[in-house]
């Protein structure tokens, strides 16, 4: 058996490259419910049914912050698992409400990376990340910054 490999090198990111991210998440109503507790997030939106059956959505609404924290988990396969630091997250925009049930997927497309100028083991990478969901609709997408190892001579 050969173990898994846990993200990549500076090196092995690709300006331009979109990668399809093999993990997904469906989301139910105990994950929203312990996310909102947890995070204090008592909106009635996100935890009571009667409050949402007189809003648009007819029903209750996923907490944004637990859709964003499983799009990011989703890419740490791929995009952070070797990350020394994730150094920023940036434009975070809500596209389209998530509710119970719903699956999330991500893909993300490397934007940019950078070579350290003080340190010549590591360099920046830039990356967009779309979360969208088994309906293949875009429901979430940022933007983030993630300091990267290279790889090294023994690799």
């Amino acid at each position: 058996m050969q173990s898994s490999v846990l993200g990549n090198y500076f090196e092995d990111f690709v300006i331009g490259e979109t990668i399809y991210h093999s993990l997904s998440k469906t989301i139910f109503e105990c994950d929203n419910n312990f996310f909102s507790l947890i995070t204090m997030n008592h909106h009635p939106l996100h935890t009571n049914i009667d409050f949402c059956s007189k809003t648009d959505f007819n029903r209750i609404v996923v907490v944004g912050t637990l859709v964003f924290s499983i799009t990011v988990g989703i890419t740490v396969p791929d995009i952070s698992g070797k990350a020394i630091a994730n150094l920023c997250y940036e434009e975070i925009n809500h596209i389209a409400p998530v509710f119970i049930n719903d699956t999330i997927y991500a893909r993300s497309i490397i934007l940019d990376k950078v070579e350290s100028k003080s340190k010549s083991d590591r360099g920046v990478i830039i990356v967009e990340t779309t979360a969208f969901n088994q309906d293949s609709v875009d429901v979430l997408k940022f933007r983030r910054k993630v300091l990267i190892p290279k790889r090294s001579q023994n690799d």
